[in-house]
């Protein structure tokens, strides 16, 4: 449940802001100058925010499309990253942002303009390439949608640039306002999913498993490039009966060969991230396993994380064409 409102004055007469207030407007309005006023003070407590966040209104200044981490995406030459939004609405007990951000409040920016123009330039610098553009990295890309109208801007941008690709990663179901627009083949929407005993303990506020099967369902159905993310692989002691139940659900209801993308990758958070988010939550099973610090990485001992690994993906390639997989290489 939202808290309050904060506004940079800078943004307050802003049409997308005018939006968001009317959305907003049962809720305490607070004026500041710059979100970092409350987003980034430290001695915040994440765990007691994420219960009652609130919305902070604002402007990106500068570096609103940065270089994708490496091994992030799906392979291509040029990656890029940007985010309308920090934070996510959703709590999952794994998510690296947790121990990126100081706070747990969600900040929307509303200059559109500014991210469309450095994708332009960007684009620009790759005559004839595919430029991969991922939003999402920061933030799920639909589950707020109906709020931020991010497609309603975003996509017709990316369709007018020959070269640029769009994924948009999503746990969500928000996808009414794609449905409404002619699909465009160089926008790939992309679902996560854990298997249900992951998704029932570690995924709090998002949608079931079958409410976004259901969705993919329907933007395939429409004519859009849909991906699936197997991301992250959690270890329990029955993951294998777990991902492969999870695997005949999903494809009880998706034709494979229409899938754009298909990826996986085991839990994994760089050292100090799973530090922070350890001490948030030390009563959670998840961060008690067994771990190993490799190269600054904390995940599954190497020889259970090629045992995951190699399970899972030989029951995906049972079920999709051996083109449409990507191993996940990116480490959150």
């Amino acid at each position: 449940m939202v808290s309050c409102v904060y506004v940079e004055s800078a943004v307050r007469n802003h049409p997308r802001t005018e939006q968001l207030l009317e959305r907003l407007h049962k809720l305490p309005r607070i004026e500041i100058e710059h979100y970092g006023e409350v987003f980034n003070p430290r001695s915040q407590n994440f765990r007691l925010q994420k219960k009652n966040p609130a919305i902070i209104i604002a402007h990106k200044n500068k570096g609103q499309v940065l270089a994708a981490p490496e091994g992030y995406g799906l392979g291509g030459d040029y990656n890029y990253y940007f985010s309308h939004m920090l934070n996510c609405i959703y709590d999952c007990r794994y998510c690296f942002l947790q121990g990126m951000y100081q706070s747990a409040h969600q900040v929307l920016f509303v200059n559109y303009e500014d991210f469309g123009d450095q994708i332009r330039q960007i684009a620009a610098l790759h005559p004839g390439k595919p430029v991969w553009f991922y939003s999402g990295y920061d933030c799920d890309s639909l589950a707020n949608e109906p709020m931020t109208r991010f497609t309603d801007y975003f996509i017709p941008l990316v369709a007018a640039i020959d070269n640029a690709w769009m994924e948009l990663r999503t746990k969500s179901t928000q996808v009414r306002s794609m449905l409404k627009m002619e699909p465009v083949a160089r926008i790939v929407t992309a679902f996560s999913f854990s298997d249900q005993f992951s998704h029932s303990k570690l995924e709090n506020g998002v949608p079931s498993i079958a409410k976004r099967i259901e969705a993919m369902r329907r933007l395939i159905e429409a004519g859009w490039p849909v991906g699936l993310r197997f991301d992250p692989v959690v270890y329990h002691r029955q993951y294998q009966t777990a991902f492969v139940d999870l695997l005949d659900q999903v494809f009880a209801k998706i034709d494979a060969q229409k899938l754009h993308s298909v990826s996986l990758g085991s839990f994994r958070l760089t050292r100090d991230h799973f530090r922070k988010i350890s001490r948030l939550y030390p009563e959670e099973p998840l961060f008690a396993q067994n771990m190993h610090l490799n190269n600054g990485i904390i995940s599954y001992p190497l020889d259970r994380e090629q045992e995951m690994i190699e399970f899972c993906e030989a029951q995906l390639m049972k079920r999709i064409p051996a083109q449409s997989y990507h191993p996940c290489e990116w480490h959150g």
